[in-house]
């Protein structure tokens, strides 16, 4: 069906109207878009924390009508040649995780293990369409609540894999209708994970969880985190927790986690390492996370004392591993196990046992591996920039200038320690002090446009926002993580995936440094994470530097579009060029799109746009 304006040009000029006719027509309205976009760029750069938002009132009426006369005109000067949406993808790919193909990695020949690894390289299924939600998908809750009740529609999730779950670190969860409840953090968990974080303190010598901070314990990798429980109490305690788990088709703890709001990233303990640098976490936890530790000649665990910073703890829940072992020392009339023994030639310290729960403690002293180089040998040359390698059979980190235990480490980074990064203070500093401004600029920007129920709701007015609008962000281009600093100084409840890119300057050992979480990716590829698990994406030079890496902007805006949850937000600050051409891919992708000039006489640029919330 025309539109009205189609028709009344039609009877104005006839069925095909003068070329110039055209030509002033769109131009006009470019002129009226510009005029009506000039309030708000001009105000994005001289906004503060302060600014009213009653700038911004009827200004997406305003703004959608502008937009809808300019598209009708496009249509005609444009007929035939017209861009093309991209079309849907079919129901198969609703919860498509690439480079994560089973039955082709078989066909490939890879075998014990590793055809459940991700594979890349091998992947040729892309394909150029928009993965869809479910039928049943609805829009998250809003945290806290979203934390504690999901959308059984919105997860992958059978009858079966529910009533089966029953690992000790996940809540018992209550299936209602549409729904999945925890249980809130109101001291009515059954499955007591209170008492068993408060167990772990206590067996590394504190007095409660609560002193984890204070013993140095900021970070902590949850492997196999179950439905995420234990790292949802640890949020709770200010610790960033973060879940790694294999991909599953079905019942995902990585995607339930992440529906929940809980920082989650797919890994695997097969043939590779993790994308993250040496000496990155304060604790590494497995509760009957289905790892044989002492197998592949201790390789992973030599990977766990990868990822460990000095003085950092391994803690192990497991009731097979403790059969395991009494069975061993029975048969071979030993005093230790295996597990134990191989822990001694990495420097590890058993700290404490109780029932089925070990918790080991890595050396401070890295001359405690050089003095056992006949047991398992120490890396040589660089190993930061450690993405997706074979697994080692060697220790990695103790040359590092990094090398600083757990419980000397200060809350805020000093000068000394970013002089170890490479980094000078005074550029350190100036950047913190940039994305503290660019978060005020930002929350003023999109405030008006983000509802606490749904963004299309009819009215004249914008109601402001609640302060947890959003539950978390992806910095596709983190460099030293001040996004993620400036949203932590502003009490924003959020928590951010920090991205390093590969080719850009690693600055994935400042993040782990100072406390986010954060891994390291190469935007050529998918990221490892399921459809529908981001709020928010931003990215701060991304399109130039993957124009540099020769990648497509093209399949990088596809991936985005996987990962960003139906009605979330973009936001991508680079040069004039290709933000222009982000923002034309922008609209064959069905986003919003909306470019944005600061106004300082520079050729930076903003494309704000939002994804819509289409069903199949």
């Amino acid at each position: 069906m025309r539109s009205p304006l189609l028709n009344k040009l039609s009877l104005i000029f006839g069925p095909r109207p003068p070329l110039n006719w055209i030509l002033l027509c769109v131009v006009s309205v470019l002129v009226l878009i510009a005029l009506l976009g000039s309030s708000s760029s001009t105000t994005f750069e001289t906004v503060t924390s302060s600014a009213k938002p009653d700038i911004y009132t009827n200004y997406r009426k305003l703004k959608e009508q502008a937009r809808n006369d300019y598209l009708d005109l496009k249509s005609i000067s444009l007929g035939a040649n017209r861009i093309k949406d991209v079309g849907l993808c079919g129901k198969e790919r609703e919860n498509y995780v690439p480079c994560y193909n089973v039955s082709a990695n078989l066909v490939t020949g890879l075998k014990d293990g590793e055809e459940f690894d991700r594979h890349c390289e091998l992947s040729g299924e892309y394909q150029d369409c928009l993965v869809c939600p479910p039928k049943e998908y609805k829009i998250p809750l809003t945290w806290p609540a979203g934390r504690d009740v999901i959308w059984s529609g919105n997860v992958k999730l059978t009858k079966d894999q529910f009533l089966s779950s029953g690992s000790m670190t996940k809540r018992l969860m209550l299936l209602e209708e549409n729904q999945i409840a925890f249980h809130s953090e109101d001291g009515m968990i059954v499955d007591g994970v209170k008492d068993y974080s408060h167990l772990i303190a206590e067996m590394i010598g504190l007095g409660s969880d609560a002193e984890f901070l204070q013993a140095g314990v900021r970070t902590v990798l949850d492997i196999g985190c179950g439905f995420g429980s234990f790292g949802a109490h640890l949020l709770s305690l200010k610790l960033m927790a973060l879940c790694v788990a294999a991909y599953e088709p079905s019942g995902s703890q990585v995607q339930l986690a992440l529906e929940r709001g809980l920082p989650a990233v797919i890994g695997n303990f097969i043939s590779k390492q993790l994308p993250f640098p040496s000496l990155s976490y304060d604790m590494v936890h497995c509760a009957q996370c289905g790892i044989i530790w002492d197998s592949k000649d201790g390789l992973f665990l030599i990977e766990i004392d990868r990822l460990l910073k000095p003085g950092g703890y391994f803690v192990l829940t497991s009731p097979t591993t403790r059969q395991q072992d009494s069975s061993t020392i029975a048969k071979k009339g030993s005093t230790s196990s295996p597990l134990e023994e191989f822990t001694k030639k990495l420097c590890w310290s058993l700290l404490a046992q109780q029932e089925e729960i070990f918790i080991w403690q890595k050396t401070a002293d890295s001359q405690c591996y050089i003095s056992r180089q006949g047991e398992v040998p120490v890396c040589k040359g660089n190993d930061m920039q450690m993405y997706y390698q074979p697994l080692a059979h060697c220790i990695s980190g103790t040359t590092s200038h990094r090398w600083v235990q757990i419980h000397s480490k200060s809350d805020h980074l000093n000068s000394t320690e970013l002089e170890i990064h490479g980094i000078h203070p005074d550029d350190f500093f100036e950047d913190s002090n940039f994305w503290k401004l660019a978060l005020r600029n930002y929350w003023s920007l999109l405030s008006p446009l983000i509802f606490s129920d749904h963004p299309k709701r009819p009215g004249d007015d914008d109601p402001l926002p609640p302060y947890n609008m959003v539950r978390n962000v992806m910095d596709m281009n983190a460099n030293y993580g001040g996004l993620s600093s400036a949203l932590m100084e502003a009490s924003k409840a959020v928590w951010v995936m920090n991205v390093v890119p590969l080719g850009a300057r690693n600055t994935l050992p400042l993040i782990h440094d100072r406390g986010f979480a954060g891994v390291l990716h190469n935007w050529c590829e998918p990221f490892p994470t399921y459809p529908r698990t981001y709020d928010l994406l931003h990215a701060n030079g991304l399109l130039s530097h993957i124009a540099s890496q020769k990648c497509s902007m093209f399949q990088l805006l596809l991936e985005m579009d996987r990962i960003l949850r139906p009605e979330g937000w973009i936001i991508l600050s680079d040069t004039l060029g290709p933000i222009e051409k982000a923002r034309t891919l922008a609209a064959q992708i069905r986003w919003e799109a909306r470019v944005i000039d600061l106004q300082n006489g520079s050729d930076q640029r903003l494309l704000v746009c939002q994804k819509p919330f289409v069903r199949k």
